[in-house]
């Protein structure tokens, strides 16, 4: 068989693995939407002991067939050969998993685990944000602009409930499931009452430096209320902070980000940000009644922590001529607004970082139209954080305006 036949017969499979529910009626639901998606379920969708024909394939051919697929396939929706690569068998998928490289390396995003992985170094990953007033729903998609055809995709969904001391943004990997019980949760965002201060909350601990700053956990729900294969906790991993504009003069909203869970040592020369490589007990893992838990909390409490990465954002300059504040977003940003922002990294001279390096725009965030806006973001930060971080432009700041 040619490959073009293999590729044409994988492409073929999509109606089947569509109709293929996870965990039964309620969790299918979600997983039978995920055209919309630009980030493949992270799910074997057959039972490994019935993996039928395609697992006899030799593995120096295997090897080959998908190793073709990846490099061919560089956008969506060309791109999904590979997530069907992924999904015809378990020998299919490790071997997939071993091919497909992480957004740092490639530029891409192909995985759900994609999203919690630092984007690349050289170029920024370019998303916009839908806003849903009437049902207080954001959606984040991948791509330059958005378009009424199907080349948005979805890639991450969030939902504001409003509390009577605090906002909160429930996200999740689909945009009409925002239980904090589901296999689709990833994290949340929550805001103190001024709307001054919000901590990032992720589902899953990224590096013990996020267990470290914080010293505790907190639960989403009772363990009793939970499948086994969802983790139970919220792990701090970013503080957000707007500054108090107490003298009420108008102005540019002034915020940093403390990133707990980088460390400042990622944007030095040699260093690294923390890149997990799957979703543990959540996705595709299920643990044993033995099986320890992912982080000692005890052990880790007494570990000093290293020095956390903290962005600042970006002075604008006053332009005399348009009577505004302005920055060079480099096109990206077309409409003024307060929400308007770049994040870069907040550096103490004693650091000895290259000035090419403090320039970085790590994250920007910006307005191009009602109820659409854009955010590029690069190394060290992931398309969840970017997107939390985003996230708290929106909520109301009386203390800040």
């Amino acid at each position: 068989m040619s490959f073009k036949s293999i590729v044409r017969e994988l492409k073929e499979m999509k109606n089947v693995i569509g109709s293929i529910s996870r965990r039964g009626e309620v969790e299918g639901r979600h997983w039978r939407n995920r055209t919309r998606s630009h980030i493949a379920p992270d799910v074997v969708p057959f039972d490994p002991n019935q993996q039928g024909q395609w697992a006899n394939i030799p593995p120096e051919l295997l090897l080959d067939i998908v190793h073709r697929v990846e490099e061919s396939e560089t956008s969506f929706p060309a791109r999904t050969a590979v997530v069907y690569c992924a999904s015809v068998c378990k020998s299919w998928r490790e071997v997939t998993k071993e091919i497909v490289k992480t957004p740092e390396e490639c530029g891409r995003l192909t995985f759900p685990i994609s999203l919690k992985q630092p984007g690349p170094r050289e170029s920024p990953i370019h998303c916009f944000i839908k806003r849903d007033r009437a049902n207080s729903v954001f959606r984040l998609y991948f791509g330059l602009t958005p378009s009424e055809e199907v080349s948005d995709k979805l890639l991450l969904a969030a939902k504001r409930i409003r509390r009577a001391t605090s906002t909160e943004f429930v996200i999740s990997l689909v945009s009409d499931d925002f239980s904090r019980a589901s296999s689709t949760y990833v994290g949340k965002l929550r805001s103190n009452f001024l709307g001054t201060k919000f901590i990032i909350y992720d589902s899953q601990p990224p590096s013990d430096a996020a267990i470290q700053h914080r010293g505790r956990l907190s639960r989403r729900f009772s363990a009793k209320q939970v499948s086994p294969t969802v983790s139970a906790c919220n792990y701090s991993i970013a503080t957000v902070s707007y500054e108090l504009n107490v003298l009420r003069t108008r102005g540019p909203r002034r915020m940093h980000c403390a990133m707990h869970s980088i460390p400042f040592s990622s944007i030095q020369e040699g260093g690294s940000a923390p890149t997990p490589t799957s979703f543990p007990e959540s996705f595709d893992e299920r643990p044993s009644k033995a099986k320890e838990p992912a982080v000692n909390i005890s052990s880790s409490m007494s570990v000093p922590s290293q020095e956390p990465l903290v962005l600042k954002n970006k002075a604008p300059r006053w332009h005399e001529q348009l009577q505004c504040w302005c920055l060079n977003f480099k096109g990206r940003v077309t409409v003024a607004s307060v929400k308007n922002f770049q994040l870069a990294a907040a550096v103490d001279p004693s650091h000895n970082i290259p000035a090419a390096v403090q320039e970085t725009t790590i994250l920007q965030f910006g307005k191009i139209g009602k109820d659409i806006f854009t955010m590029d973001y690069c190394y060290p930060l992931s398309a969840f954080q970017a997107f939390a971080i985003c996230l708290s432009s929106f909520d109301t700041k009386p203390a800040c305006e």
